[in-house]
């Protein structure tokens, strides 16, 4: 594998940087504040081709590979946790799901809407009563003449209330049954399709977090994806891909909380001196920067054997959960290295520090990737 970055990489870099800078690094705080999930700044990222980063150029997409995609979501997360969030959940969930699963026609109708993000996706697999245990999901949707009617509920739904359509994973089966589930595409205004109220949540407070309702949704037969059955299957390899988006999501926080870091302790004088001179400074910031290091090279693997078709399902797992960890690590002690003024929100490790908990939870939890890894490990 090679590991320097190439051109595309370069100047999506730089594009981003840029981009960061002026549209989104002046308004973190007050989005943050509001919890205002900011759609028309992800429409000007539809517009640079950074919402449909994987989709093929002939369905509108940038028909970028998972280096480019990995950098994407770095260079935002490095600024700010809840748009890269969401900016991870649009490429790899609904649209990704859309992309790995959908017929050519919904191929044509629904990504170059969701490339240009010229409408915002959603993707509904966790309910109140199932999190990590997605089989033993509730909602239910039953055939009736050329419609299937979904009824049930989702639960901490990245986009529920803005997004424009919704990939929905739900029962069609018995439950506990992996063959039981089916994949639906839902489009806002459906008639008894709806989402909740917005989570107040401790961090990601810009990335929209809701509930979906299903209450008699007719949802056409010609809007499954795939066959009939194949829903949870097709969630979990959605999910692998997912892994990688999280993970890249967690590689970002960790590097902004780094930088910031780096640059307070050569700013802050303490006895008469930086105090990154203090071997206590230092060598956290050593560890820190180790630690990154081996998340980003963990994810940079799992990326070569994705854009190779290879399987993904253990290095993905190992790369989320390693990079989530690592996040919340570096976003700590980059707190401890600011004191004081790391407790407070004039700084911006407190955010860093708060978004970072959730790619230990988000996308299975640094638990289940445990159980994911040692499953494969175990394999006969």
């Amino acid at each position: 594998m090679d590991f320097s970055k190439n051109e595309n990489q370069k100047m999506i870099a730089q594009m981003v940087r840029d981009f960061a800078e002026k549209e989104i690094r002046p308004n973190i705080m007050k989005w943050d504040e509001a919890q205002e999930f900011p759609v028309p700044l992800f429409k000007k990222l539809g517009a640079l081709g950074l919402m449909g980063v994987l989709v093929p150029q002939e369905y509108g997409g940038s028909g970028f590979g998972y280096f480019e995609y990995i950098t994407v979501v770095d260079e935002i997360s490095q600024v700010c946790g809840s748009i890269g969030l969401s900016v991870a959940a649009h490429n790899s969930l609904c649209t990704g799901h859309i992309l790995a699963f959908g017929n050519e026609e919904q191929k044509r109708k629904y990504l170059p809407k969701l490339a240009s993000a010229e409408w915002i996706g959603a993707w509904g697999l966790t309910e109140q009563g199932t999190g990590s245990d997605a089989g033993g999901m509730a909602t239910t949707a039953v055939l009736d003449g050329d419609h299937w009617v979904i009824n049930g509920s989702k639960n901490f739904i990245t986009h529920a209330i803005s997004g424009d359509v919704a990939v929905v994973i739900v029962r069609t089966g018995e439950k506990g049954d992996s063959r039981g589930m089916t994949a639906f595409i839902v489009e806002k205004g459906t008639p008894g399709f709806s989402g909740g109220k917005k989570e107040d949540k401790l961090g990601m407070r810009a990335s929209e977090t809701a509930g979906l309702f299903f209450d008699n949704c007719r949802v056409p037969i010609g809007n499954v994806l795939g066959n009939v059955g194949e829903g949870f299957i097709q969630a979990m390899k959605v999910l692998d891909g997912g892994r990688i988006s999280i993970g890249s999501l967690g590689l970002g926080i960790a590097k902004g909380a780094m930088k910031a870091a780096v640059k307070y302790s050569k700013e802050r004088e303490q006895f008469g001196q930086p105090i990154s001179k203090f071997q206590a400074i230092a060598f956290k910031l050593a560890d820190m920067e180790t630690e990154i290091e081996a998340a980003e090279l963990l994810l940079y693997k799992a990326a070569d054997l994705k854009n190779n078709g290879q399987s993904v399902v253990k290095i993905s797992a190992m790369a989320k959960y390693y990079s989530s960890e690592v996040a919340c690590k570096v976003a700590n002690e980059a707190v401890q290295i600011f004191g004081g003024y790391g407790y407070t929100k004039e700084y911006p490790v407190e955010k860093f520090y708060r978004d970072c908990k959730l790619c230990t939870i988000g996308e299975g939890t640094s638990e289940i990737q445990k159980l994911v890894i040692s499953r494969e490990i175990l394999r006969d």
